[in-house]
């Protein structure tokens, strides 16, 4: 059995967060010491590293409850419900990596229109562009031909 900070160190969490999954009701702290101290086991372990492991990947709490749930009564759950849990996941990354991309070319056209010399910046074409909330005109940049 461990204690909340062997806990934490093997899982790579903070304390903080193991009492905020069992907020969440996704962990619990069933034994405790004389003393109160709340005392855990390899499953728990199992479970903490289960739930980050599902939080790096951007699963939201909602979806690793489900897929928790799915985990402990296997019995009455399918691998296609995990599957389906996941492909939703994928398409929202599918979504954020189109959005990043648009973000990225904008950012580009942003960097390339703009001189970079070390005059005032008070013609600087990539604060001007954001100002006016529109893509920069790269023909000029600071008062100059940037082409």
């Amino acid at each position: 059995m461990y204690r909340i900070g062997q806990l934490a160190k093997m899982a790579d969490v903070t304390p903080d967060t193991i009492r905020f999954y069992e907020k969440q009701q996704m962990m619990d702290h069933e034994v405790r010491t004389e003393g109160g101290f709340r005392l855990y086991s390899d499953g728990d372990l199992q479970r903490l590293r289960f739930i980050r492991y599902g939080r790096q990947l951007g699963f939201s709490l909602d979806a690793i409850r489900g897929l928790l749930s799915i985990r402990i009564d296997p019995e009455h759950h399918t691998c296609q419900e995990s599957k389906a849990i996941v492909a939703k996941r994928l398409d929202e990354v599918s979504t954020m990596i189109v959005e990043l991309q648009t973000i990225q070319r904008s950012l580009q056209r942003l960097s390339e229109t703009c001189c970079g010399d070390l005059h005032s910046s008070a013609c600087c074409s990539i604060l001007e562009a954001l100002e006016k909330g529109e893509e920069p005109h790269p023909e000029i940049c600071c008062g100059k031909d940037c082409i």
